[in-house]
């Protein structure tokens, strides 16, 4: 049969490759501790997008052999969607942070370019082996990007966008400009985390390390460790680690006493400004951080308290409903329910709770999460799961359902997952695609489209989808993580 392989990536990073070394347990807790030598991501496997899984042994050969074909060729089709989407990007927003495919324009953040796009889209680049693609990316990124400027910037966002895309990146291709620029930018943003409780601001200046806002959420705050901590890892300085890792436990230890914690927080006093509890946007990727930071430094107070957030959510935000499983908002000091709504945001807890071992909830959950899906043939932003009804239309190219749906084929081979995957795409095509690249959706029930591709469509949504489809060990999740902006961070200490 015809074999598609992953043009160029292996001749790319294969020179780089290296066996994944135990973490030490010395250097399991702290980024205080001694750091060993940095080593590059081992290859990712590249040799075909052919494959036969363990589920497939007792399969006839002509059934496996339609099931490989099938598969290669739906991995070629979302990788020509990239395609798509990035040349639209190159053609109308070149070197700027995002693409306005229906005025075929661009957008910057900040009123200069961080070179949003570029970063985020680099390591599914170098991942579905464009490498004539990458490596022009890379060399705009390596020479343009300067984080030398008067700006002020949402720490959580530049830390998993551009902190995350440059670690990822430089693993990947030993590009040594690119940790030169994840070292400056690690830099820059520190002075976020200079509040009284170590907690971080929202807002950082790049240029006078000024900081604002000190009314955030616990996923700005919990949402750093990964990033800071991989750098720490990679160049031998433990105070990156150690300020992300202090302001994790913090905010956990400003939990309430049933185990949860709010959506809002003041980071200057400690105080707890909305007590509402849920694992939606604002709260989830704390949650996410918890157990990945464990899976990826070793460190037993994450897991910790992951363990001990995890059977509080069971306990208090679980919802078994006549229409599934669920987490809803309840208030966080009595666990007494507030509102019934389910979102695209929340939809990433299947795909956590599978990599964290509860692979029956999470098989649930998505199944949630795809009815969702279904109401109008595509996602909505939310809905209110007691009774099925769409409370926010709107569908910015999301993810975490497609993240979802990865993680629980990466674990339990289920062809449903592939189903899904072919669902998902098919409606992206279908609803979303224009002809300068893909929009977000201004509603999911009249489809009318809105002027914005957001950097993680590249970075997540077409990433996962892609893995889907791609062969199982294409990514070996015993030593390497995602970030919550999907960028592969491989445990190389």
């Amino acid at each position: 049969m015809k074999i598609v392989r992953c043009l160029g990536l292996l001749a790319m990073v294969a020179a780089l490759a290296t066996s994944a070394q135990p973490l030490h347990p010395a250097a399991a807790d702290s980024g205080s501790h001694s750091l060993d030598s940095p080593q590059m991501m081992p290859a990712i496997r590249t040799a075909s997008v052919a494959y036969v899984t363990s589920s497939q042994k007792g399969i006839s050969d002509d059934s496996a052999a339609q099931t490989r074909t099938a598969n290669a060729e739906t991995a070629a089709r979302v990788r020509d969607e990239f395609l798509f989407a990035w040349n639209a990007y190159k053609q109308y927003a070149w070197g700027h942070d995002e693409l306005k495919p229906l005025s075929k324009s661009y957008k910057d953040w900040y009123g200069v370019s961080l070179y949003m796009t570029p970063v985020d889209a680099l390591d599914t680049m170098i991942l579905m082996g464009l490498k004539t693609q990458a490596d022009e990316d890379r060399e705009l990124i390596a020479t343009k990007l300067s984080f030398d400027q008067d700006i002020s910037v949402k720490n959580f966002e530049i830390t998993i966008r551009l902190l995350g895309g440059l670690l990822s990146s430089y693993q990947l291709t030993g590009d040594k400009r690119l940790l030169a620029l994840a070292q400056d930018l690690g830099n820059r943003l520190l002075p976020a985390f200079n509040s009284p409780t170590g907690m971080p601001y929202v807002f950082v200046n790049l240029k006078t390390g000024a900081v604002r806002d000190p009314n955030t959420n616990p996923a700005e705050v919990g949402t750093l460790l990964i990033e800071f901590g991989t750098l720490s890892k990679i160049t031998h300085n433990p105070v990156y680690y150690d300020k992300a890792k202090r302001a994790m436990v913090e905010l956990y230890n400003r939990r309430s006493k049933i185990g949860l914690v709010g959506s809002e927080i003041n980071i200057e006093t400690g105080a707890w400004i909305n007590p509402s509890s849920n694992v939606s946007g604002g709260i989830d990727s704390y949650y996410e951080y918890l157990l990945k930071c464990w899976l990826l430094f070793g460190d037993k107070d994450c897991k910790r308290m992951w363990d001990a957030s995890l059977k509080a959510l069971n306990t208090y935000v679980a919802d078994e409903t006549a229409t599934g499983l669920w987490y809803g908002t309840v208030d966080m000091n009595t666990g007494k329910q507030i509102a019934t709504h389910w979102g695209a945001l929340d939809a990433f807890f299947a795909g956590t709770l599978a990599l964290g071992g509860d692979r029956s909830r999470a098989q649930e959950l998505e199944d949630s999460s795809f009815r969702m899906w279904n109401i109008a043939g595509i996602e909505p932003e939310e809905i209110d799961y007691s009774n099925l009804t769409i409370t926010a239309p709107g569908y910015p190219l999301r993810p975490e359902i497609i993240e979802s749906a990865y993680y629980l084929h990466q674990f339990t081979n289920n062809p449903e997952y592939l189903d899904m995957g072919h669902t998902f795409l098919d409606a992206l095509v279908k609803y979303c695609k224009t002809d300068a690249g893909y929009a977000a959706l201004r509603s999911v029930q009249t489809k009318e489209k809105e002027d914005d591709m957001e950097s993680f469509f590249l970075a997540e949504t077409l990433k996962y989808l892609y893995l889907i489809f791609a062969p199982p060990d294409t990514i070996d999740l015993k030593t390497t993580v995602f970030n919550t902006e999907a960028h592969l961070i491989h445990r190389a200490w």
